[in-house]
């Protein structure tokens, strides 16, 4: 049977929700590797709506950040609150802003961010049952909030003020060029820089297909429940 890997999105287009190369990137890698993606996505509404073609938020709109989520997965989405660890084998989570303002809300409050209530249990379920979750771009700040007494080893590339965030929240950040990754093996998390630092695609899908492949690898162990 293929293995199945949890994807939160955050919705729809970098500047307010899930980047969407990354997120494409994400779900080809894991097709192409053999295993399944089970999207997710939270049913709520997005912090605010940027227009992509100006850059400036649009003043009285709103939209939800599932069905926005929606169009990256082509319809094939659930509740991340309707999505239990138990049937997944890893879970990864990609980058845009959106993980930062509607997974999180780190690009408000930074290390005193408040992570979705839903986003968060699906975490330390899949973390707490010995599988691996990745996270890439700026999706790492999330880990760092909901894991941090653990000490995790987390990148986000190499940008000072947001590392040091990070460690803030008790995470030990790791600087890490754009096309590579850092696992931490011991408490099984895979994260990757992705647009915190690429310039180009290629550049981005380097560090990424890299990240799903280890994700992979260390979920074809037998999961062992975490002591943390």
């Amino acid at each position: 049977m293929a293995p199945k890997v949890g994807v939160i999105l955050s919705g729809c287009g970098v500047f307010d929700g899930a980047e969407i190369h990354e997120s494409v990137i994400t779900l080809l890698a894991i097709d192409r590797l053999g295993a399944e993606a089970v999207v997710c996505a939270p049913d709520r509404p997005q912090m605010h709506v940027v227009n992509h073609l100006t850059g400036k938020v649009a003043a009285g709109e709103s939209r939800n950040v599932l069905v926005e989520s929606a169009r990256i997965a082509r319809g094939a989405i659930r509740d991340v609150a309707q999505v239990s660890a138990d049937e997944l084998d890893a879970l990864i989570l990609p980058g845009g802003f959106g993980a930062a303002k509607n997974l999180c809300d780190f690009a408000v409050k930074g290390a005193e961010c408040e992570v979705d209530p839903g986003v968060a249990a699906l975490v330390r379920a899949v973390h707490g049952q010995g599988k691996p979750v990745a996270a890439v771009c700026i999706a790492p700040a999330l880990l760092a909030r909901v894991l941090g007494p653990e000490r995790p080893e987390l990148t986000i590339g190499s940008d000072p003020g947001t590392a040091a965030a990070l460690q803030a929240m008790g995470a030990s950040h790791v600087e890490c060029p754009v096309r590579e990754l850092v696992v931490d093996r011991e408490r099984k998390l895979v994260s990757t820089p992705a647009y915190m630092l690429a310039e180009r695609i290629s550049e981005a899908a380097a560090g990424i297909e890299k990240a799903v492949a280890a994700l992979l690898e260390m979920a074809q162990a037998p999961p062992e429940r975490s002591t943390f």
